[in-house]
């Protein structure tokens, strides 16, 4: 293992995000097998989890008359409405079961507040902060690079707020996918370079 100051943050490589999933990323499985490879390169590698309890107010079914994919006014701004995914202790919720990451340091869960979605593992919607970044600067990391799914939210929140915290970061392209709603993947793209985020390729 390599990259001293450096922790490869793994978002959401789970279940219901993945080929049959309640919120499938197209292609999303091909993720599974570059990341376990990038892995085996890094002393310090962390996992998010999305872990939602059955009344998450980001789900579409909580809300009559809405559909999935669209979008309301919560009291922290715009969210997205979601197929109900990733509920707490449900099959979706589970790590894909190829990711063989058995080093991994940490595993954070986020979106488990009802009324609170968290794409971000920096922080939840509201700004809430989950304690990721002092965790990070109390091991000496200075660098993050991201990978998962999927890119144009969690991954991308996360890369987002990581610069925002003062760490330097890349984006592994070619170990994420995206959901792509309405040009959200040119948006994300367009985010994270103006944050400084590198989009570098496995290579």
């Amino acid at each position: 293992m390599e990259n001293i100051g450096r922790v490869l943050l793994v978002t959401d490589v789970q279940r219901d995000f993945c080929k049959g999933g309640a919120l499938a990323v197209p292609d999303g499985d091909a993720v599974v097998g570059p990341i376990n490879r990038l892995a085996q390169n890094y002393d310090l590698v962390v996992l998010t989890q999305d872990w939602h309890p059955p009344n998450h107010q980001s789900f579409a079914s909580q809300h009559p008359g809405r559909v999935p994919f669209e979008e309301v006014d919560f009291r922290y701004g715009l969210q997205t409405l979601w197929p109900d995914h990733c509920v707490q202790g449900t099959p979706g919720a589970e790590f894909h079961p190829n990711l063989s990451i058995p080093h991994a340091a940490l595993i954070l869960r986020k979106g488990f507040r009802a009324g609170v979605d968290s794409y971000s593992a920096f922080a939840e919607a509201d700004g809430t902060v989950t304690g990721l970044g002092a965790y990070l600067r109390d091991r000496e990391v200075r660098f993050v690079d991201c990978v998962g799914l999927a890119t144009d939210f969690c991954v991308a929140w996360s890369a987002e707020d990581a610069a925002r915290q003062g760490f330097r970061v890349r984006v592994f392209q070619d170990a994420c996918r995206a959901i792509d709603i309405n040009g959200s993947l040119a948006a994300a793209w367009a985010r994270l370079s103006a944050r400084g985020v590198a989009l570098v390729k496995m290579g």
